[in-house]
């Protein structure tokens, strides 16, 4: 407690709590400075600011006007943003406003020493903190592109661009037009009923035969257990375009190129190794003794597989189950080869869209898709923290 109370009431020098909350405006400046402009100028005026405000904190006001330091920053900075942006400014500079009064007494008071061990150097501490940025940089950089669809598919107009309407979060420049076509139009629904009613069977099927490869492949005396795991998790391998070229020549010369059955056979191939994948990992602290006590008291294995397995490996053989569906629901290239005008899914009406008419309502349906996409993985989380929990991986 003491070693706490003296590591906060030390400070660090003035010129490096300046120098990294210039920094921290400068790149903040950057942002701002590119979206109107004049990158260069948002950098210099950036760090010219937050480093003064860095000063003014530190030397001037000290640690007694904390509170009264945040606070006047943040109504300081609602005021300019509101002037200069409108309400996206007030938004945008607001919310700087309150990492920025809190990382100048964060550095300032060397409170980012608080929770970690004080035997670490200070170079030990720059990449603790390195580390996560790093992480929250790829985070941003992989989820951004994603969250960028989501607002345009409001916009009124039918650009792929932000509308200045839009920018000043002017509500004329929203609309619910492009969600209204996904629903109403014959193309986008005909294509949305092909993939429900594809999906769900191919779902079925692969999880049927993904869960009994893997349960075959988890007993010890198979012989050639390593060959046929690879052999069945190859199309998650194997380019899809290769595996689409080979089913248009396989399922042709069986004539169901074009029917229904071979859209679901094709997308159940693509779904069986993600079920193999999730039900052998479960599989892995399934305690076998169960199934030899099962059969010690008379149980035929079906009965035992239903009754003792099957409960036990459940959470895996539905988050194998959910994969699946996902990757059917969301695959373009095979369904091209296999499919045909009649069957065409909603991912090959979204391809058509970007290829032939470039049309907004794609950024709808890529916007529904999202959400679905983000329940299922949801539901995954939690079944893997409950097969984890039925285990004894982790606490209850």
């Amino acid at each position: 407690m003491n070693d706490v109370v003296l590591t906060d009431a030390k400070t660090q020098p003035l010129g490096f709590t300046t120098g990294v909350i210039a920094a921290a405006g400068a790149l903040f400046g950057l942002f701002v400075g590119t979206a109107q402009g004049s990158g260069l100028l948002g950098v210099v005026a950036g760090g010219v600011i937050c480093g003064a405000l860095a000063v003014l904190a530190m030397k001037v006001l000290g640690n007694e006007m904390e509170r009264g330091f945040k606070w006047g920053l943040i109504v300081l900075f609602l005021v300019a943003g509101y002037l200069f942006g409108g309400l996206a400014g007030l938004i945008v500079l607001g919310l700087f406003a309150w990492f920025l009064g809190w990382f100048v007494y964060w550095i300032g008071r060397r409170r980012y020493r608080e929770f970690l061990p004080p035997y670490l150097t200070g170079g030990q501490i720059l990449w603790h903190y390195s580390f996560r940025v790093i992480c929250g940089a790829i985070l941003v950089f992989l989820i951004t592109p994603i969250l960028v669809v989501m607002p345009l598919s409001f916009n009124a107009e039918d650009f792929f661009t932000f509308t200045p309407e839009m920018l000043r979060l002017d509500p004329e420049g929203y609309s619910l037009k492009h969600y209204r076509d996904f629903l109403t139009n014959t193309e986008w629904t005909n294509a949305v009923w092909n993939s429900v009613t594809v999906a769900p069977v191919a779902t079925l099927l692969s999880v049927t035969l993904g869960t009994l490869a893997a349960i075959g492949l988890s007993q010890s005396h198979v012989p050639g257990r390593q060959a046929i795991m690879a052999i069945l998790i190859s199309p998650m391998i194997v380019p899809l375009i290769i595996s689409a070229t080979g089913m248009y020549f396989f399922y042709s010369k069986i004539g169901i190129v074009g029917t229904y059955w071979g859209v679901v056979l094709a997308h159940a191939v693509l779904g069986i190794p993600f079920v193999i994948i999730t039900v052998t990992a479960t599989l892995v602290g399934f305690d076998k003794s169960l199934v030899r006590a099962s059969a010690n008291l008379g149980a035929n294995p079906v009965r035992t597989f239903f009754k003792v397995q099957m409960p036990l490996i459940l959470p895996g053989v539905i988050s194998g189950g959910l994969f699946a569906f996902i990757t059917s629901f969301d695959e373009v290239v095979v369904v091209i080869f296999i499919g045909s005008a009649e069957l065409q899914t909603l991912p090959w009406q979204m391809f058509t869209g970007l290829r032939e008419q470039i049309s907004p309502t794609i950024l709808a349906a890529a916007t529904i898709l999202v959400c679905i996409s983000i329940a299922l993985l949801s539901t995954v989380e939690v079944l893997r923290r409950r097969s984890e929990r039925l285990r004894g991986l982790s606490p209850s």
